[in-house]
Order: C-alpha cells, then sequence, then structure tokens
C-alpha cells in the first residue's frame, strides 16, 4: 500500500500519521521527493481501511501495490534512486561504466589496468578477488590479498572499487575495503548474504541470476531493500537460454521492464552476457541506446594468458576506442559518459 501525502504536509502530521499506521502492524517507510511525500507500508495491510487513511487531511491518496515487491517499486519510489560511492553515481544522467579483470592477478596487472581504464573515462575499477567457479579445479582468485591489491589501485587511480562478496562472513571486511559490494548471479537468491547485506551502509550491485525472472531479480533488490540498504543497482549479465553460441543470452529488454516498474538504476554487463570479446562493443552501445545506467566491462592487458575469461576480455586500447564510440550515442539518448 502507497499513502500519498499531500505537498508541504506538515512534519508533525506526518510523524502522526506514520504512528497511526504502525500501531496496525505496518512497517512505514517515507520516501521525501521533490513534488510528494510517500509512506510506504510494508506488511500485512488487510487490516487498514483506505477509506479512513484518506481521511485525513494531509493524505492525498491511498493506492495498492500489485507486484510483491513494494520498496523497489516505481510507486513506492517515483524518482529515480542514483547509487552513489566516492563522488561518482550509478542513475545519474552520467552513464556509470565500471571496467577491470575478471580477476585480480597480480599487483602490477590491476594498478596497470587501473591506470589505463581511468585514462579513457572510467568511473569505477572492477576486479574478482573471490572467484565462484564453476569447476574447483579453475582458479578461485587472489581472495583476500586480491582485496589488498584493489585498494593499493584505488589509492594510486582514485578509483573506486567494485568486487564480488561470496560469504556473509566477509561483510564486514568488505565493507571496510570495497565502495560497492557486488552480489554475482549465482548467489542473487542467497537469502541469508541478502539479509545480511541490507544491513550494510555500502552499495551493492545486484547481478541478475542465471535464469531468473524479473520479478525475482527485483525481490531479491526487494530483501536488500527491506533490511535498509537504499543504495542498490541492478546488473544484466545475461541469461541462460537454449542457445550454446554465446555464454549467456544478453536480454535488453529487462532494462526497459525495470525500468517501468521500479526506481533502481540497472546496468548492463555485455562481457559475461557473450563470452566473446568481439561482441562486447557492439553489446555495450546497445545497452546504452536502450536506456542502460552503466556498463560493466572486463578489460584486461593480456587476455590471452588471464587466469580467469580471458576470451571475453578486451584489451586496454579496445576500450579506450568503445568510450569514444560510445559518446555520441549518450548524447544521442540524453545521456553524458
Amino acid at each position: 500500500m502507497i499513502v500519498i501525502l499531500k505537498p508541504k504536509s506538515a512534519a508533525a502530521d506526518v510523524a502522526e500519521l506514520t504512528e497511526t499506521l504502525e500501531n496496525q502492524g505496518v512497517k512505514v517507510d517515507p520516501v521525501y521527493g521533490t513534488e510528494l511525500t510517500i509512506l510506504g507500508l510494508v506488511g500485512d495491510t488487510s487490516r487498514i481501511d483506505p477509506s479512513r487513511v484518506e481521511a485525513n487531511r494531509i493524505v492525498e491518496r491511498v493506492m495498492f501495490v500489485a507486484e510483491p515487491f513494494k520498496m523497489a517499486n516505481k510507486l513506492f519510489h517515483p524518482e529515480p534512486t542514483v547509487v552513489e560511492a566516492l563522488g561518482r553515481s550509478i542513475g545519474a544522467n552520467k552513464i556509470a561504466v565500471i571496467a577491470g579483470p575478471c580477476s585480480v592477478e597480480t599487483e602490477e596487472q590491476i594498478q596497470q589496468i587501473a591506470v589505463n581504464v581511468k585514462a579513457a573515462g572510467a568511473s569505477f575499477l572492477r576486479g574478482g578477488a573471490f572467484k565462484p567457479r564453476t569447476s574447483p579445479y579453475a582458479f578461485q582468485g587472489l581472495q583476500y590479498d586480491g582485496l589488498r591489491l584493489l585498494r593499493l589501485a584505488r589509492e594510486a587511480t582514485g578509483l573506486p572499487i567494485v568486487s564480488e562478496i561470496m560469504s556473509p562472513h566477509d561483510i564486514d571486511l568488505f565493507e571496510q575495503s570495497v565502495d560497492i559490494i557486488q552480489v554475482g548471479a549465482r548467489n542473487m537468491q542467497n537469502f541469508d548474504l541478502l539479509k545480511e547485506l541490507g544491513r550494510v551502509s555500502k552499495p551493492v550491485l545486484l547481478k541478475r541470476g542465471l535464469s531468473a525472472t524479473i520479478e525475482e531479480w527485483l525481490m531479491s533488490a526487494e530483501y536488500l531493500l527491506a533490511g535498509g540498504n537504499r543504495q542498490v543497482a541492478l546488473c544484466e549479465r545475461g541469461i541462460r537460454t537454449f542457445e550454446t553460441y554465446t555464454r549467456n543470452t544478453l536480454d535488453l529488454s529487462a532494462i526497459l521492464a525495470v525500468k517501468k516498474m521500479s526506481h533502481l538504476p540497472v546496468i548492463v554487463d555485455p562481457s559475461h552476457a557473450a563470452g566473446k570479446w568481439w561482441m562486447v562493443s557492439s553489446l555495450a552501445k546497445a545497452a546504452v541506446a536502450v536506456g542502460a545506467d552503466g556498463l560493466m566491462i572486463e578489460v584486461h592487458n593480456d587476455p590471452a594468458h588471464a587466469l580467469c575469461d580471458g576470451q571475453q576480455s578486451i584489451k586496454p586500447d579496445g576500450f579506450r576506442t568503445l568510450m569514444d564510440e560510445l559518446r555520441p550515442i549518450a548524447l544521442a539518448v540524453g545521456r553524458e559518459l
């Protein structure tokens, strides 16, 4: 249930209405917009009489939310959410570009790539410290040492760092070490992890699961929002279909669907979607053209010898060319890069 208040409602009146509603067993989350103030009611609203709520002099109208995701719903939060990290944004007019290697390998590697992607215009540095792999024999990442090397790269370049978390036991370390905590596709429905991340103060980037519907994806985001973390961004990285030519099938229509239903920003990872480096540039351009708020691009200085996913990584010079080619596309859709 959404309660839309009249403009310029007094704070004391809003507090009184909030207390009245919470006494009926629901949690009330206020959203203060430039034009409207909205109270989002989460919980069992069946006991609340909407006509009595609308009788309150500060209430404009009461609306019901049909979808199971409430706080991620655009009705709850009409204005787009902008996620902030170290002065950089995801969801603002400027398209966010997150770039870097699939995994951190050496100090020299991550430092050099960080310098290269920053020079080309990237807003954030990505790098995997903990790597979820299909095979237990594959490279699993440098783990805690990888986080240390990412911090050194941040010190050298000033780029905020994005890295994937695997275990709830590492949340305190990630909250101290990285600027945006990434939840990978395989953990999208790890609800224990999501509940714990809902309590942290750092932004969370939630990747879509391998075979998740858009509603399931938004319901996972709901766990984070319901826990109190309002700095949530989504990442479309391709879904599993019957097609085997590409690693996954990039669902560009999901960007439009999410933006229609939700206020959360959504970025696109064309590298994991295609699994082929030569597709990354074209898919990135298409994502910007249909309204993505950002991109996550895998960049490696020596893809042929990468310890992880070299086949889908582009080189720094290719990334620089891609950024140059993206700028007029961003401008054409009213954005900047």
